[in-house]
């Protein structure tokens, strides 16, 4: 789905004058950070927190102010996207690399709305075959035994050839998977192997999920949890 400016616009009325505003990073944050431009340039109030360097730098390009998450007690509502969401509205991120500064900035934020194409709805999380993991460059060969072990083909990203680096001076290895079974149990299993530094599961985290349809509504799904 390329435009996805109707998402990006009805997320911005989620938000309040004065706020302190998550960014997140992909194709739905990069529609959200240009729908709050827009907004602030009309006039309103925010304070932007990015996930990644590319969203810093897009948000100051529209004229959002920054800060640090060392400058503000809480983040009021996060803005980020997600590459699978299943019925629940449990989610896999990390397809662009940035799900560990993503994690933080949502564990830090009083709501974490979720945005995405409704291309990204699956049934059960794992379902488009792959599992971003962030990895300690010093402990990437134990790492990949162990995943290796736990019966996952572990796959280093590559970018132009080289090995993809996130923001953090990490690598990333894909996870080649089916549908998870337990995705709490895999998560469990694999923040236990030293040198992974965080998953893309993000499980019980989102308050609401705001999809695109093909026709360009956008629809609300809530957690359902127990």
């Amino acid at each position: 789905m390329s435009d996805l400016r109707p998402l990006g616009e009805r997320a911005v009325r989620e938000i309040a004058p004065g706020t302190v505003v998550g960014l997140g990073t992909g194709k739905a944050a990069t529609a959200f950070i240009h729908a709050l431009g827009e907004r602030v340039r009309a006039g309103l109030s925010v304070r932007g927190v990015p996930t990644s360097d590319a969203s810093a730098a897009l948000a100051r390009d529209l004229g959002i102010p920054l800060v640090d998450l060392a400058d503000v007690d809480a983040i009021d509502v996060d803005f980020d996207g997600a590459d699978e969401v299943e019925p629940g509205c449990d989610l896999i991120k990390g397809y662009g690399g940035a799900m560990v500064r993503e994690k933080i900035v949502a564990a830090a934020a009083k709501r974490f709305v979720v945005l995405v194409g409704d291309e990204k709805l699956v049934p059960v999380l794992g379902t488009r075959g792959k599992l971003p993991v962030e990895v300690v460059p010093f402990g990437l060969p134990v790492v990949r035994r162990k995943v290796a072990a736990l019966g996952y083909e572990p796959v280093l990203r590559a970018d132009a050839g080289d090995p993809f680096v996130t923001d953090n001076g990490n690598l990333v290895i894909d996870v080649k998977l089916g549908p998870i079974p337990d995705a709490a149990r895999l998560e469990r299993d694999l923040l236990d192997i030293p040198g992974v530094v965080g998953t893309g599961l993000f499980l019980r985290t989102a308050d609401l999920v705001l999809v695109q349809r093909g026709d360009g509504t956008v629809t609300e799904l809530r957690p359902t949890r127990t």
